[in-house]
């Protein structure tokens, strides 16, 4: 067990390490000035030359990418108050430093806390409502197979997988916002009461198209389940409908884990186009406007946490699979 766990812990910090370097490379190489940006179009040359200076953009690519992972994770005995701490996240004497956002002049960190904990909040409620609507309608479609109920469930999953989620969302902010007057628009709010508000039209959105794809799977799975043989003996030793398909859902779980974990890890990094929609304030937006910035800081931040929550998520995914089919174990 402690080799596994290493090697997956090895498999986590290869994979950040990849994503970051292939994001500073990237960042390093679009033909764009972020000292320019900062300093704005109208600024003088030695004013960007000063900026440029005041950010270590003067340095080579090289010894910023050196730099960058030599302070990324440190160990100090110096307090975060310290000047040269002053843009990192302590834990013990363990430092985590992802520098400072060339725009907002802010500690990466900093930023990516507050941002954090909105997108987590989306892709919890969203995740539940695909995992909702997607076996519901999966299980009754299933129950119902060849039956104008299941051409119809199908018939609408297939339209809710086509079509592209801003459709979607344009459309429930149209009928929800604007004809119906229920929901904010979009934003965030400043309350608690206006953050569950807000919340609900980028979820429904997120949850619907998620749910479409989730009801295929689910029809298709419960229809070879019903057909099997332990099926046909429950039902011949008198089991309910609802205890039989209660059984059915049970052996379905395997798939649905690794729908889950892959998509709860892909809305924890962000989902770019419903949060840029809604202007709900989480990390998918805040990456369009690191990138749209050339903010390399703030884009590696970003980078971080999306393919740390993608990496995480798979290794619960195959946790999960061990307790759920003990064959899957590695022995």
């Amino acid at each position: 067990m402690v080799k596994a766990a290493l090697r997956r812990l090895a498999y986590v910090v290869f994979v950040v390490w990849a994503a970051v370097t292939l994001s500073f490379i990237a960042s390093n190489v679009l033909p764009s000035d972020p000292a320019r940006m900062v300093a704005g179009p109208q600024a003088r040359p030695e004013d960007v030359a000063r900026i440029k200076k005041d950010l270590g953009l003067d340095r080579p690519a090289t010894v910023r990418y050196g730099l960058f992972l030599s302070r990324l994770l440190h160990v100090s005995s110096l307090p975060d108050t310290d000047a040269a701490h002053k843009t990192c996240g302590t834990l013990g004497p363990l430092h985590v430093d992802l520098g400072k956002s060339y725009q907002q002049r802010r500690p990466v960190l900093t930023i990516l806390g507050e941002r954090l904990p909105r997108t987590l909040a989306l892709a919890v409620v969203a995740v539940f409502l695909q995992v909702l609507f997607g076996v519901s309608a999966g299980a009754f479609a299933a129950k119902r197979r060849g039956s104008a109920a299941d051409t119809a469930t199908v018939t609408a999953s297939l339209l809710g997988v086509s079509a592209p989620t801003f459709i979607l969302g344009l459309f429930l902010q149209w009928l929800l916002a604007y004809r119906l007057n229920l929901l904010p628009l979009d934003g965030f709010g400043k309350t608690f009461a206006d953050h569950a508000t807000c919340i609900v039209l980028p979820a429904l959105t997120l949850g619907l198209f998620g749910a479409a794809y989730y009801t295929r799977v689910v029809r298709d799975e419960m229809r070879a389940e019903l057909l099997r043989d332990y099926v046909r003996t429950a039902r011949a030793k008198g089991a309910s409908e609802l205890g039989v398909v209660r059984h059915a859902l049970a052996n379905v779980a395997l798939p649905l884990v690794t729908l889950i974990a892959l998509d709860l890890g892909g809305l924890v990094g962000g989902a770019i186009v419903t949060e840029s929609l809604f202007r709900w304030p989480g990390l998918g937006s805040l990456s369009v406007t690191a990138i749209l910035d050339r903010d390399g800081p703030l884009v590696q931040g970003c980078v971080i946490v999306t393919s740390a929550a993608i990496v995480v998520s798979n290794m619960v995914a195959d946790g999960l699979y061990g307790i759920l089919d003990p064959r899957t174990r590695r022995r």
